[in-house]
């Protein structure tokens, strides 16, 4: 089992740790619901450093993600960050993912980490196509960067004081820069996150990790700063909607069904890419099922592989992700069901232990702040 450049902080802290894409990483600390709260109300610190890291240098860069990529990669800028995702050339999705452009001929590719390795495999089986040399132009550094995101309403405030040569508190959603973060030259600092709190992430090398760690807990601590966990990670992601390869996403489900139409175009400038005219028919002609958010109108917490039910008891879908929201106090998911029952406002019911509990289907994200 393979463990992040901050394993030992976690394990020193107290951490109830599990295996998770091959890491040994913190499922939670203080208990999943103040790891929660403490995100919402004011910062926390994620290791994410199993996620993988991916570059893609050259002349061909561009035309190479253009066409294993389903978002037009061509409008980015530098400095800028884009959702995406892989087609499999299946009508399903390889993995989701983030892409980085740092100039016109380097892009960096943020992909989740228990894809990695297929991730990597599928990057390069395509790389002949456009004359890319895996490990050359091609190259997985996914084992050599150490990440953390840092999170919440005073993120950015706690983070700036990293920060001296540059003003990160003002960076637009979806941009990231190369500057000194707490003494380290050309850190990556991103502003994305997977909670809809605010923050960011910070990208070094794992040789600076320890120095970055150090110096974000001694500015951290007047903030009220704690370590967060996976299973944290996972309430806030789902109060937000947002999709979790694995669960919302898979081999077998396409991004139009997913609701992702919207990183997934069809012009002139991005061009035919992998399975780009059977995305365009499903656009078209519409999908058998499609992926919607949904809260309980009835006492119950949904669950990965529950069955979801018209009001006649007829089986309509299955639910995808599935928690009791620690800010609502109430249950919450993500579902596939059939178009018919997808419309915001629509009662379904998913069946708990056998019986049909009332829910209804919402537009995510189910927080709002």
């Amino acid at each position: 089992m393979k463990t992040t450049a901050f394993t030992k902080y976690h394990i020193a802290a107290g951490a109830k740790m599990a295996e998770f894409a091959g890491y040994n990483m913190p499922i939670e600390f203080s208990g999943i619901n103040d790891e929660h709260a403490t995100v919402r109300e004011k910062v926390g610190v994620f290791d994410v450093s199993h996620m993988g890291e991916i570059w893609v240098k050259g002349p061909q860069a561009l035309p190479f993600l253009q066409y294993v990529t389903s978002n037009d990669v061509s409008v980015l800028y530098d400095g800028k960050v884009q959702y995406s995702c892989f087609p499999n050339g299946k009508g399903g999705i390889v993995d989701d993912l983030l892409v980085y452009r740092i100039d016109d001929q380097t892009y960096l590719l943020v992909v989740n980490a228990a894809n990695t390795d297929k991730d990597w495999k599928f990057l390069c089986e395509q790389a002949p196509r456009f004359g890319l040399i895996p490990g050359k132009e091609l190259y997985n550094a996914s084992d050599e960067i150490a990440q953390l995101a840092v999170q919440g309403p005073l993120a950015m405030e706690l983070v700036q004081e990293l920060c001296p040569d540059r003003d990160v508190k003002g960076m637009e959603y979806y941009t990231f820069c190369k500057t000194t973060v707490a003494g380290i030259p050309n850190a990556i600092l991103s502003i994305t996150g997977y909670t809809g709190a605010g923050g960011c992430e910070i990208y070094v090398a794992n040789e600076d990790a320890d120095k970055l760690w150090e110096a974000l807990w001694k500015a951290g601590e007047k903030y009220g700063l704690k370590n967060i966990g996976l299973g944290a990670r996972d309430t806030l992601r789902l109060e937000m909607g947002f999709c979790l390869y694995g669960n919302d996403l898979d081999d077998t489900t396409s991004p139009i069904e997913a609701g992702l139409g919207w990183i997934t175009k069809f012009n002139d400038t991005k061009g035919a890419f992998i399975d780009s005219e059977l995305l365009a028919k499903q656009k078209a002609e519409g999908v058998q099922r499609k992926l919607v958010g949904f809260e309980m109108i009835e006492r119950g917490i949904p669950r990965h592989g529950y069955e979801v039910a018209s009001p006649a008891g007829d089986v309509i879908g299955v639910v995808t992700s599935g928690t009791q929201s620690p800010s609502l106090k109430k249950g919450v998911g993500l579902a596939y069901v059939k178009p018919e029952f997808a419309k915001t406002g629509t009662e379904i019911a998913i069946v708990i232990r056998g019986k049909q509990i009332k829910a209804q289907v919402v537009r995510p994200p189910f927080y709002k702040k």
